[in-house]
């Protein structure tokens, strides 16, 4: 393998290493929820996104990968609205949320559901209020249903929610935390989720368990989810396509089969883990 990935890395030029897949017409029966077009985004002289061309299908699980640094979450931030575009558009309906107003962007936040990578919990307060804060800081829903309602989430994400409602974060295991954040990410009934490296620094079992459960979701909630990793090892029981990022660009965009073929050595090194090949030069 490691020869193989050296040989195709000597045949290829950087400026065909980097070069952004060319998208796909949408599939007959798929429905595009958000396309971006020539997205870019900087900080100072760096230079993350170069100009990213990506259309996610509704009730689709896309997975984007790629090595740390790679441009990843900058991505997911940008879907979130937390940053702006220098260039480009992301639109969702006919709206750019890469620069909307403020009444059409807290209307798309609240079709958003977010898992942050460190869970983003409140140590101080109970898997209650930690689950029910988005009901009660937007929506500003009666206790009694918040109750209710965190109750529902907390069994969609298989915890015993009676048992541990009057529980802190620190009283919880680092998977049942992460379920307590996806929980909370759909306390809204939310129509797309977003993943920011949601298995990181989990035991092999509980990714299993957290894998097994975000393409749960998406088949009974028929949400659409886009999940960044750097953790190749279960991308493929949750993935229906997976976008590579590598050096600010989307340079393979397929299903497994198509990506496991993609002859991209920069793809083919992250796959199989290997030591030799273009990523290398990013360590």
């Amino acid at each position: 393998m490691e020869s193989d990935v050296s040989t195709r890395m000597n045949s290829w030029s950087y400026e065909r290493l980097e070069r952004a897949s060319p998208l796909d017409p949408v599939p007959m029966g798929k429905e595009v929820l958000i396309r971006i077009r020539s997205l870019q985004k900087s900080f100072g002289l760096r230079h993350i996104l170069r100009g990213i061309d990506l259309d996610i299908y509704l009730g689709e699980t896309l997975v984007i990968i790629g090595v740390s640094g790679s441009g990843k979450t900058t991505l997911m931030r940008h879907l979130m609205g937390m940053l702006i575009p220098d260039a480009g558009t992301i639109f969702v309906d006919n709206v750019d949320i890469g620069h909307a107003g403020t009444a059409a962007m807290a209307a798309w936040r609240k079709r958003l559901g977010v898992v942050f990578q460190g869970n983003a919990l409140l140590t101080s307060l109970t898997v209650l209020e930690n689950v029910g804060l988005p009901l009660v800081e937007v929506d500003h829903r009666p206790i009694d249903e918040i109750r209710h309602r965190v109750i529902d989430a907390l069994h969609k994400v298989n915890l015993p929610a009676e048992e541990i409602l009057e529980l802190k974060p620190g009283d919880l295991s680092g998977g049942m935390c992460k379920r307590v954040s996806i929980a909370r990410a759909i306390i809204q009934k939310v129509d797309v989720l977003l993943y920011d490296e949601p298995t990181t620094g989990l035991d092999p079992v509980t990714v299993t368990v957290i894998d097994n459960l975000i393409r749960d979701l998406q088949r009974k909630m028929e949400v659409t989810s886009v999940v960044i990793t750097h953790d190749i090892r279960d991308v493929w029981t949750i993935a229906d396509r997976v976008a590579f990022l590598f050096h600010g660009r989307l340079v393979a965009i397929g299903n497994e089969k198509e990506m496991k073929a993609n002859p991209h050595p920069a793809l083919q090194q992250i796959l199989s883990g290997s030591l030799v090949g273009p990523l290398n030069y990013d360590q």
